[in-house]
Parts: structure tokens; sequence; C-alpha cells
């Protein structure tokens, strides 16, 4: 009868042990974080930080913030991997790239928006209606048309003005 992790009695070997050809001890400190069914988990750790490297930060950690640093540890790996140069701030630089395109992407589709609505308003309002001969420039003068394109104006100023370009990133 096989229980998880054991074999007839014997500890099977976490996926660091394995790779490393030694035994695997009752408190191996890779075995919680490197099972055996997962050999590629640890082989890229290994290859970026070394086994005595990735020890020493595991066991100066609190036992609660392992995961998390050997998550951290296995992304940064991968990453090192796929990127040798620039690893994870290569992938965060290429987002934020992205990032910055779509805002400025949304930022020329709400002022289109802005812009066909003005037009829809002009086009569907009565444009021979004389305006104002008053040189007082305050909205109650203004025809319902000029006070909806004089508040569609302040929207497009609000669009022009938004972070666009701005890295998120920046401090």
């Amino acid at each position: 009868m096989k229980e998880a992790g054991r074999k007839q009695g014997a500890v099977s070997p976490c996926a660091a042990c394995k790779l490393l050809r030694r035994r695997c001890a009752q408190d191996c400190v890779f075995a919680p974080y490197f099972p055996a069914d997962q050999p590629q988990k640890f082989a890229s750790v290994h290859r970026v930080f070394g086994a005595s490297n990735v020890n020493k930060m595991l066991q100066e950690l609190p036992e609660h913030q392992r995961s998390d640093a050997v998550s951290s540890m296995v992304y940064e790996a991968n990453a090192r991997v796929r990127d040798p140069v620039y690893g994870c701030v290569g992938a965060i630089s290429s987002l934020q790239q992205q990032v910055d395109v779509l805002q400025t992407q949304l930022a020329q589709a709400q002022a289109e928006v802005v812009h066909m609505k003005m037009r829809q308003v002009s086009t569907s309002s009565d444009l021979h209606k004389p305006m104002p001969t008053t040189s007082n420039s305050s909205s109650e003068n203004l025809s319902p048309t000029s006070r909806l394109t004089k508040s569609l104006f302040a929207m497009d100023m609000v669009v022009d003005q938004g972070n666009i370009g701005e890295s998120l990133w920046s401090c």
C-alpha cells in the first residue's frame, strides 16, 4: 500500500534531492516546495540561483513566507531561462509598454466618441436658430446646442489631460 510521498516505508526524495542525487531527509527544507512530480520547478531555480543559495534563503525566512518566496524564485528563474539578460524586468517592461499603448488607444477612442456626439448634436439640432448677439459669454445666453458643445468640449479636455504615456511603474 503506497502512501503519498512514501514507498514501502521509505521517503520518496523531493525534486531537489533527486536532482542533487542525495538522500532526502525527513526535515528537508526543499521537500514541501519542490515535490518529486515537479522536477523542472527545482531544475530552473537551481540553474539560476543555486541549491545552496535557495537553501540559505529558505532557512532565513519564517515558515509562513517560504511558499511565497519559492513561487517568486520559480517565476524569476523561468523568466531568466527565457530571457537571461532582463528576466522579470523584461516581462514587466513589455507589459508596461502594452498598458501605455492601450491607454493611448482608449484616450483616442474616448475623443472620437466626444467628436461623434458633437457632430450628432450639430446635425440633429436646429442650426438655423439665431445665436444671441450679446457679448455676455455666460452659459445662460447660449443655445442648448452651444451649451452641449461647451460641455462636450470640457469632456474632451479631461480626456486630453489624462495620464497618457505616463508609466504606472514610475515613482
